[in-house]
């Protein structure tokens, strides 16, 4: 049987289906209340389906849909025999009943109220009570009977189950609050109740069932967009504090809801879901640049030694802020020489010490002035995995060209652009370097295909273990693919640097989110994996806690990147929806910012930067923020947000600022900003991004035995890599929080070094 095929397809209600999947990783870990996400096809959108049931025999999963807009026709088009293209889960948190003492739970008794689909959910958390000896009531409601279904199943492992109509068509002729308002006067004693369904249903289950004090769970998996903690499209205010429905639920205390709050999101896409070709979509995709434009004038001194670096091509502002396509161009064979003759070859290069993975620098530059451009390329691969990512996204100008002699009295040698020539040389001319030690025959597991993974799983691969790459989405990657813009980082490139370490032996499997389908503690314990390395990123979005945050119209750069780049929702023959407004605010001064900023742009957006420091404080690379001005962002400097402001409708309209000057250095080293007094203005925008960081996901840490945390949420490791569980070790973003891609390089590079040395002791 093929991974994630359908082996039962059924037609339940009108509109509603039901399936049974094979994924086998899945079905072992699935556990009631929780959820997958499925893909149709590549080009398809990330749909988050509750889980109905699963066969542990069989290694199948029950899912039931039903067909809504587009993305959903697209499924509901598969028939028996058919694959999905992925799925991914279990995801979120179980039911909380589950991890409740058995005995106790025998005491109680549960009233489940099911609204629609919300059947399919509900069904599992029935089953595993009946399954442990408790039996509950159940009350099913729906339009009328024909849109009933999974009755006779629900029957089997109810103590009650009892229908409602709203037409009377069948069984009690009302509403689903009306049938659970009879069942309590006629005296039926109930200590919880879990409702799952539409989510108006649900807040007006939760506003009967608090006039009787009774407690109620209801899931918001109606809110999720992705699935996997790194949009933040599906949050929503708990108790007054901002939670994540698919990490920190689906379910959560339905007193604590703010249901209004929430079903205004649960609309946000709603229009967009429909099809994409709509007014309300921009796509201003210019027609390919032509990459022969005239090559800038190489005039150089004699020995190659001037004050200037040779210019680098790049498309015109005008134009690439209008399309996806690579900003700069790079070095062709003539300036990548001319470039190189400008190195000094340096007895002791400085250079190599500010690279985070010691790549020996002078070596291969003086290969390429020599024309040597493979073994230029070979050098670089002996300490890197990613040269063609590092050339383009490493900042270069604070690490290895700040230490350059001649950036002392001119311009340091543009190291960065030489190491992506190299590479692209060996891509365009189909090379590969595969030498490797004998192989060791011990196994290690890579969590996360990111740059600290990739990296890892490279330096130990060469060193002979056979090592397994675990990622959570569909594609290969990690930040490379879901983060950073096709403009400044084509995918092509990516999936070129990974299909290199598949020749070196690498295996992948992606979908696989671990701590949810499998855990640390199952890879060591029975997939016979003699060490891990964790290097799962920081995917969590960071939001500023003001007011109106929740406003439909802010997201996280994090979702607009990964909507954008991941799933390429700014192209008209992919299904995945994107909410950008006309005139947008991009809150933060880093990267991630400078790439939200730019992708709006060619979304079709007036952009406006807001940064609480000036861009002399900017955490942007210079090259990203100089981009960016050529590309017409608007930048509002010492400016900071204090209130998102909404229209009647629940959408934005405004974003509430106010001046900032420059105060003392604080701990960074940066002075701090401070709010001028009665400067408070409005800046007139329909969207606003929150870039301002992420935070890693502590899902690992909270189901792997011996795993500590530190302070920032990540997994606590030293210089190392080492862990405080023995055989796990752990590095980037993972560890440190939101960085750069070549740290994150330079962690697993040590960290393979450490695993190598723990297993050859």
């Amino acid at each position: 049987m093929k991974l994630f095929e359908i082996t039962k397809k059924e037609l339940v209600a009108p509109s509603i289906y039901l399936m049974d999947v094979y994924a086998p990783r899945l079905v072992q870990a699935a556990q009631p209340g929780q959820f997958l996400i499925v893909i149709a096809d590549p080009k398809g959108e990330r749909i988050p389906l509750t889980i109905c049931d699963y066969d542990l025999q069989k290694n199948t999963v029950t899912i039931v849909f039903q067909i809504v807009g587009k993305s959903t026709e697209e499924i509901a088009k598969l028939n028996t025999g058919d694959c999905f293209s992925d799925v991914v889960g279990p995801l979120g948190q179980a039911s909380e009943f589950i991890h409740e003492d058995i005995e106790k739970l025998k005491q109680k008794r549960f009233l489940f109220v099911a609204g629609g689909v919300g059947t399919a959910p509900v069904y599992p958390q029935v089953k595993w009570l009946n399954a442990h000896g408790i039996k509950a009531d159940v009350i099913i409601g729906a339009r009328s009977a024909d849109f009933l279904f999974m009755t006779e199943e629900m029957a089997t492992q109810a103590a009650n189950v009892f229908v409602c109509t709203d037409d009377g068509s069948k069984g009690f002729h009302g509403r689903v609050t009306d049938l659970i308002k009879q069942k309590i006067e006629e005296g039926n004693q109930y200590d919880e109740v879990v409702a799952i369904g539409p989510m108006i249903m649900m807040k007006f289950v939760v506003e009967l069932t608090k006039q009787y004090n009774l407690k109620t769970i209801v899931s918001l998996n109606t809110l999720m967009v992705d699935g996997t903690g790194m949009c933040g499209a599906c949050r929503v205010s708990v108790g007054g504090k901002m939670k994540f429905a698919c990490v920190d639920g689906p379910e959560f205390d339905g007193f604590e809801v703010n249901f209004d709050e929430a079903m205004r999101r649960q609309g946000m896409y709603k229009q967009y879901e429909i099809g994409k070709n709509t007014a309300a979509h921009h796509c201003n995709l210019a027609a390919p640049v032509d990459q022969t434009m005239e090559e800038t004038r190489l005039e150089r001194e004699a020995e190659g030694k001037s004050k200037t670096r040779i210019p680098v091509r790049e498309q015109d502002p005008v134009v690439r802020a209008t399309n996806f396509q690579e900003v700069c161009y790079g070095y062709n064979e003539q300036e990548a020489v001319r470039e190189a003759e400008r190195c000094l070859n340096c007895k002791n290069p400085l250079c190599v010490t500010g690279c985070p993975v010691s790549i020996q620098i002078r070596d291969f530059v003086q290969e390429i002035k020599n024309k040597n451009f493979k073994e230029a390329a070979r050098v670089i691969s002996m300490d890197s995995a990613l040269p063609a990512v590092c050339g383009r996204v490493c900042p270069q100008e604070v690490q290895c060209e700040a230490k350059c002699v001649l950036g002392v009295k001119g311009d340091a040698v543009a190291i960065g652009k030489l190491e992506r020539f190299a590479a692209d040389y060996t891509r365009t001319n189909k090379i590969t370097f595969t030498e490797k030690e004998a192989p060791k025959h011990k196994k290690v597991a890579v969590i996360g295909s990111g740059p600290a993974g990739l990296t890892c799983a490279g330096e130990l691969a060469k060193k002979g273990y056979d090592v397994t790459i675990f990622e959570a989405l569909h594609e290969t990657g990690g930040v490379l693919v879901y983060g950073i813009p096709e403009f400044r980082l084509p995918k092509e490139i990516v999936h070129t640097e990974v299909e290199n370490l598949k020749k070196l032996g690498v295996k992948i499997e992606t979908n696989v989110l671990v701590g949810r389908t499998i855990t640390v503690d199952y890879l060591m314990d029975h997939e016979n994996f003699a060490a891990v390395f964790i290097g799962s990123g920081a995917g969590l979005p960071k939001f500023m806690n003001i007011p109106g945050e929740n406003l439909n119209g802010v997201v996280s750069a994090n979702e607009l990147l990964t909507r954008s780049n991941l799933m390429k929702a700014y192209r008209d023959d992919h299904e995945t929806p994107v909410h950008i407004g006309k005139k947008v605010a991009v809150v933060g001064g880093g990267n991630v910012a400078m790439d939200a900023a730019r992708t709006a742009k060619r979304l079709g957006s007036d952009v406006y930067i807001v940064y609480r420091r000036t861009e002399e404080e900017m955490p942007a690379r210079s090259e990203e923020v100089h981009h960016a001005h050529e590309e017409g962002i608007n930048f509002n400097l010492l400016t900071n947000p204090v209130e998102i402001i909404g229209d009647e409708k629940g959408w934005v309209k405004g974003l509430k600022c106010v001046e900032m000057e420059l105060g003392e250095p604080d701990a960074s080293g940066r002075r701090s900003p401070v709010e001028k007094k009665g400067s408070e203005f409005v800046l007139e925008v329909d969207s606003v991004v929150m870039s301002l960081g992420t935070a890693p996901n502590p899902l690992i840490a909270s189901t792997t035995k011996g795993l500590e945390l530190n302070k920032n949420r990540g997994v606590q490791a030293d210089d190392l890599g080492t862990t405080t569980r023995p055989g796990v070790f752990a590095g980037g973003d993972a560890v440190t929080g939101s960085a750069t891609v070549i740290l994150a390089m330079g962690a697993g590079k040590k960290a393979a070094k450490a695993i190598d040395e723990y297993l050859t002791k």
